[in-house]
């Protein structure tokens, strides 16, 4: 049953060691998750810290972005999980996470965001360059996953 369980979720007849890379990518998919949640259910608390005064709109569109962080989050756990991990979503997670961090940066440069939200686009730079390295320490060519 054991076995069964592991194939099923993608491991093989044995469950797959995880590397260091790995389960430090697994957190930052947790963290994602999380932290998007909570944009999701409290954005005003949220942007309180990172863009003071934001309006309606403003509340609006971050608990937008909410659900987008649970769902790259997800995406990402998701491209873990097999004991080959899908090349194409580590990718995709990697140019999500370097595609905010370059966001987050402008809306600083731009006086939208406090510059304690640099802490915020740091985390996402240094995540986005880990699930490309991940990716390339692989070996995995874009379409080989499974």
């Amino acid at each position: 049953m054991a076995s069964a369980n592991a194939k099923a979720l993608g491991g093989g007849t044995r469950p797959r060691r995880r590397g260091w890379e790995s389960r430090t990518l697994e957190a930052v998919a947790a963290l994602t998750a999380a932290s998007g949640a909570m944009q999701m259910v409290a954005p005003g608390v949220v942007l309180r810290g990172v863009a003071p005064g934001a309006d309606r709109l403003g509340r609006h569109l971050f608990a937008t972005v909410g659900m987008f962080m649970v769902v790259s989050g997800g995406t990402l756990h998701q491209a873990l999980r097999p004991a080959r991990p899908d090349p194409a979503m580590l990718a995709w997670s990697g140019a999500q996470k370097l595609g905010a961090s370059a966001a987050v940066a402008i809306g600083v440069r731009r006086r939208l965001m406090s510059p304690l939200a640099l802490s915020v686009a740091a985390f996402d730079l240094v995540s986005g360059v880990a699930c490309l390295a991940y990716r390339r320490r692989l070996r995995l060519p874009l379409g080989a996953g499974g």
